[in-house]
């Protein structure tokens, strides 16, 4: 089945406090206890559902002085998916990359920050295979950086000179089109119950 960009537009819509400024990553035959101890995190008590961890994790930056995220991560499969609210160790290559060792890594990021591009990154075993801002896709870094280039166009990801479009969305494809690409990458199909009423076990991580 393809992936389409407007099977995402829920996202902004559903989960709006999370939309405003978040991190998701998908990190394969990892379970969330190993990705804790690769992100040399410390563990946090439980939250069920997006909306507790959301509110969760603004608590808990501003009572850690905004040093320490909280995150929470939860199975899909052999995949484990690790949401940060207000974070973004999953597209931060110094934790990233040592902490992807044998596995395969997907991750986006994006704030409500008018002038931040937002970030996707693919990671295979330490290696970066792609890294691109999800309003500049011009732009692509990587061993591989040519190797999705047919699809990040038919996503409708922006290019220098061009507007960002996609066939099936109105508006700003950047975040539909970055879940897009991770499903495509993953074959996980992220759906708004799996957030909505996902068991998250919890973790925290310095900053910097």
């Amino acid at each position: 089945m393809t992936v389409r960009t407007g099977d995402y537009v829920w996202f902004e819509e559903r989960f709006s406090n999370l939309a405003d400024s978040y991190c998701l990553t998908l990190v394969h035959e990892v379970p969330p206890a190993e990705l804790l101890h690769r992100l040399a995190g410390r563990a946090e008590p439980a939250r069920t559902g997006i909306n507790e961890l959301v509110d969760a994790a603004h608590d808990f930056y501003a009572s850690s002085n905004g040093m320490r995220t909280l995150f929470g991560m939860t199975s899909i499969g052999p995949w484990t998916l690790m949401v940060e609210p207000n974070g973004w160790h999953g597209v931060d290559e110094e934790k990233a990359l040592p902490a992807s060792v044998g596995t395969r890594w997907i991750s986006h990021h994006d704030n409500s920050d008018a002038n931040y591009d937002g970030s996707f990154l693919w990671i295979e075993n330490s290696d970066r295979l792609l890294q691109f801002g999800l309003r500049d896709a011009g732009r692509r870094h990587g061993g591989r950086p040519d190797e999705l280039l047919d699809v990040i166009h038919r996503l409708g990801f922006a290019f220098p000179e061009e507007p960002a479009t996609a066939d099936d969305l109105d508006g700003d494809p950047a975040v539909p089109a970055a879940f897009a690409l991770a499903e495509h990458l993953t074959q996980v199909r992220l759906t708004p119950s799996r957030l909505a009423d996902a068991a998250f076990s919890c973790g925290s991580a310095g900053i910097g």
